[in-house]
C-alpha cells in the first residue's frame, strides 16, 4: 500500500544534498580545508604520475601500480569534492538525478578499482620481500598489466550493473539526502520503487570489492611482517616496519571504513557516524597515499630531486639563450 501511494505521487528529478549544513558557522572553514586537501591530493598525484612517467628508473612494478593509484585518486576525488566545494561555495546544495548518478557510477567504479587495485600491490611486495627469487617471473609486465586491468575493468563492469538498475528506481518521495555525495544506501533509501533486489545487489556488490581484497592484503602484509621480524639487523628490520606499518594503517582505515559503511548492519550509532566514516575514504586515504607509498620512498625523492635540478638546468639555459639574444 505505501509503494502505491508513493507512486500516485509526482516524481522528481533532482535531490539535495545535506551535507554539513548543520553547521553553518563551519562552513567557511570547511570550504578552506577542502579546498586545500583537494588542492594537495592533486598536486601529490599528479607529481607521482609524472615521475613514474617520465624517469626510466620508476619503470618497475611497484611504481606501475603506484602511477596507477595515483591517476585513480586523482579522478576519484575529482567526482566528489569539487561538487561539495562548489555547494559550500554558493550554498546550492541540489543535484539533479542523472547528475547524482553518473557522480555514483564513478564514485563506486573507482573505490572498487582501489580496492582491488591496493590488493594488488601488496601481493607485489609480498612477492619482492617474501620469494625476491621469484619475483621477476612471477610479477613479469604481463601479469601486471593484467593485475591492473582486472581491477580497472571488473569494478567498472559491476558498478555498471549496479547504476542501470538503480536507473529504473522511481523517487517521488522526500528529496533530501544526509549525505554530501551521492551514495548507493542514501539513494536507495530516497526510492519509493521497492528496492528488495536492489539492496541485495548493491550488498553482494560491496561484499565482492571490501572483504576479498581486504582478506588478501591483510594476509600479504601478515606474511611480510613475519619476514622482517627474520631480518637480523635491528636497524634495517626497524626502517622496514616502520614502512610497512604505515602502509598498514592506511590500508586498514580505508578497508574498514568501507566495510562499516557497506556491509555492516545499520545500527543507530553507525547510521549517525556514516558522513565522518565516509569522509576518511573519500577525503583523507587519497590525501595520505601520495606521502604513505611514495613521497617517503627513496627512489621518488631521488627521482624528484633530478626532476628539479633539470627543470633549473632548462630554465637558466633558456634565461641565458634570451639574454643573448636581447644583447
Amino acid at each position: 500500500m505505501a509503494n502505491t501511494e508513493w507512486r500516485n505521487q509526482t516524481t522528481f528529478t533532482e535531490f539535495i544534498l545535506l551535507g554539513f549544513g548543520d553547521v553553518p558557522a563551519l562552513q567557511i572553514l570547511l570550504f578552506l580545508l577542502l579546498l586545500v586537501t583537494y588542492v594537495v591530493t592533486l598536486a601529490g598525484n599528479i607529481l607521482i604520475i609524472v615521475l613514474v612517467v617520465a624517469n626510466q628508473h620508476l619503470h618497475t612494478p611497484m611504481y606501475f601500480f603506484l602511477g596507477n593509484l595515483s591517476c585513480l585518486e586523482t579522478c576519484y576525488t575529482s567526482t566528489i569534492l569539487p561538487r561539495m566545494l562548489a555547494s559550500l561555495l554558493t550554498g546550492d546544495r541540489t543535484i539533479s538525478l542523472s547528475g547524482c548518478l553518473v557522480q555514483l557510477y564513478f564514485f563506486g567504479s573507482l573505490v572498487g578499482t582501489e580496492c582491488y587495485l591496493l590488493a594488488a600491490m601488496s601481493y607485489d611486495r609480498y612477492l619482492a620481500i617474501c620469494k625476491p627469487l621469484h619475483y621477476s617471473t612471477h610479477m613479469n609486465d604481463r601479469f601486471c598489466l593484467q593485475l591492473a586491468g582486472g581491477s580497472w575493468l571488473s569494478a567498472f563492469l559491476v558498478v555498471t550493473i549496479i547504476i542501470s538498475l538503480m536507473s529504473q528506481l522511481t523517487f517521488c518521495g522526500p528529496k533530501e539526502m544526509d549525505h554530501f555525495f551521492c551514495d548507493l544506501t542514501p539513494v536507495i533509501k530516497l526510492s519509493c520503487s521497492i528496492t528488495h533486489q536492489m539492496e541485495l545487489v548493491t550488498f553482494l556488490g560491496s561484499f565482492l570489492f571490501t572483504l576479498p581484497p581486504f582478506i588478501l592484503t591483510l594476509t600479504s602484509y601478515i606474511c611480510i611482517i613475519t619476514a622482517i621480524l627474520r631480518i637480523p639487523s635491528s636497524t634495517g628490520r626497524q626502517k622496514a616496519f616502520s614502512t610497512c606499518s604505515s602502509h598498514l594503517i592506511v590500508v586498514t582505515t580505508f578497508y574498514g571504513t568501507l566495510i562499516i559503511v557497506y556491509i555492516l548492519p545499520k545500527t543507530k550509532i553507525l547510521r549517525e557516524l556514516n558522513k565522518v566514516f565516509s569522509v576518511f575514504y573519500t577525503v583523507l586515504t587519497p590525501l595520505a597515499n601520495p606521502l604513505i607509498y611514495s613521497l617517503r620512498n627513496k627512489e621518488v625523492m631521488e627521482a624528484l630531486r633530478k626532476a628539479v635540478r633539470n627543470c633549473v638546468a632548462f630554465m637558466s639555459s633558456f634565461i641565458e639563450g634570451d639574454m643573448k639574444w636581447s644583447v
